[in-house]
């Protein structure tokens, strides 16, 4: 019965591990399923970036010295001790015995963090660090004893218990111009209208890393794996467990193959979850990927020819101002020429340009011009982010194993945008006759 006991609990145990290693594939599989966009193009939703830390007042890291957006420093001292203790051997004997006892205890210990933007090469997007999975680089780290001015200059005065004078100073940064991996969910900022990074409760993952993409999704595939592995050898160990019942002739290994079966049985029902969930995820970015180009097509057509109407006025207002400006000049030069007329004009002209104090014709030209030209870039930017995750998700459906699971669950291919299925052409407008 005892057997029994301990059987269920380490096979409990061989279950949470084929748990935590399908949450850690599904974190692998959002780091390689979600394409990187561009600071200029991100939208509402999870997104994944890649660019430089930039800061205008970055910190000055306590034991580098360097600068960075995000820096959190300890010092830990090292300590021994000899340790007597009494113990019992195999055959009831008492005894007496010292041993020695080391270690490190944390003495002193500052973290950093601000705001700080991510530069690409098409513009920059605010990033808010609070509560992400930050995963700096090590700028610092040395040990030293009290000869040495570090000791003292950057640790307490006083010293812990059975101290052996020794001290670890270590130190992980985001150093400033580093860079970034960050996949995490974009909002609108409170301030202007423009997308920011933030911690979201309803996001599964943010992540601010100093490491590659790669790195990132091997190193989720490497504890995947492990925690895989830790499943099977805990779960025929309690099939063992389990089949020690006493009874004569029986085998213990059937035992152990019967639960190494429930556990595989588990694995593999936990892979059809997992490989589901994924192509529903894809499937969703790539109809919201979709709805984004809507979008913007929808914001060229609104904002455009209002923007044109708007410039068409100014321009030929001030071109009105000009005439008058040209006929009070003239009515100035003409000698014996009453001044009531020259004063009215003057007048209607301080009013109307007191009324449009920054009217600027070529000025508006040109803000038209780049508008023109951000809007044509969101359009871009949204329909690479489209077909990038289409593509993507394409892939996906004709590789094994998803392949099977897209079959039986109807998971459709999804047509990519280009210029000749593309029929929303901008709208013409004339800015005046």
């Amino acid at each position: 019965m005892e057997f029994q006991i301990w059987g269920y609990l380490v096979f409990a145990l061989s279950l949470v591990a084929l748990v935590l290693a399908f949450r850690v594939m599904r974190r692998k599989r959002l780091v390689d399923d979600i394409p990187t966009s561009r600071t200029q193009g991100v939208f509402i939703g999870l997104v994944e970036l890649k660019g430089r830390a930039e800061s205008e007042n970055p910190f000055t890291g306590f034991l580098s010295a360097k600068k960075c957006v995000y820096y959190h420093y300890k010092v830990e001292e090292h300590w021994s001790r000899l340790v007597t203790e009494t113990y019992t051997d195999a055959k009831g004997h008492v005894g007496v015995r010292t041993r020695q006892e080391s270690g490190w205890t944390q003495v002193a210990s500052g973290k950093e963090m601000q705001p700080f933007y991510l530069k690409d090469e098409t513009g920059i997007i605010l990033i808010q660090p609070e509560g992400a999975d930050i995963q700096p680089q090590t700028l610092f780290d040395q040990t030293c004893g009290r000869s040495d001015p570090l000791y003292y200059a950057k640790g307490p005065q006083g010293s812990i218990a059975n101290s052996d004078h020794r001290r670890r100073f270590t130190e992980e940064a985001i150093p400033l111009h580093a860079e970034l991996y960050i996949m995490g969910q974009s909002r609108e900022r409170g301030d202007i209208v423009a997308p920011e990074i933030a911690k979201d409760k309803s996001a599964p993952m943010y992540v601010i890393s100093t490491r590659t993409e790669k790195q990132i999704s091997r190193s989720y595939s490497g504890w995947f794996w492990f925690w895989i592995i830790l499943g099977l050898l805990v779960s025929s160990g309690s099939g063992l467990l389990l089949s020690q019942q006493g009874a004569e002739g029986f085998n213990p290994g059937w035992g152990a193959v019967w639960w190494l079966g429930f556990y595989l049985f588990g694995w593999l029902l936990g892979w059809l979850w997992a490989g589901y969930n994924s192509l529903v995820g894809l499937r969703n970015r790539v109809c919201q990927g979709y709805a984004q180009v809507d979008i913007q097509l929808k914001r060229r057509f609104d904002l455009i020819p209002n923007l044109a109407k708007s410039v068409a006025g100014f321009s030929k207002h001030e071109h009105e101002l000009q005439e008058m400006l040209a006929e009070v000049r003239t009515i100035s030069k003409v000698n014996g020429q009453d001044t009531t007329d020259i004063r009215s004009a003057s007048a209607i002209l301080v009013f109307n340009m007191e009324k449009y104090p920054e009217l600027k014709a070529d000025t508006l030209f040109l803000k038209l011009q780049e508008e023109l030209a951000a809007t044509e870039s969101r359009i871009a930017l949204a329909r690479d982010y489209y077909n990038s995750i289409a593509t993507f998700y394409n892939t996906r459906r004709e590789i094994f194993p998803d392949r099977l699971l897209a079959g039986i669950f109807g998971f459709k291919e999804r047509v990519l945008i280009n210029a000749s299925d593309l029929e929303r052409t901008a709208p013409e407008v004339k800015l005046a006759e």
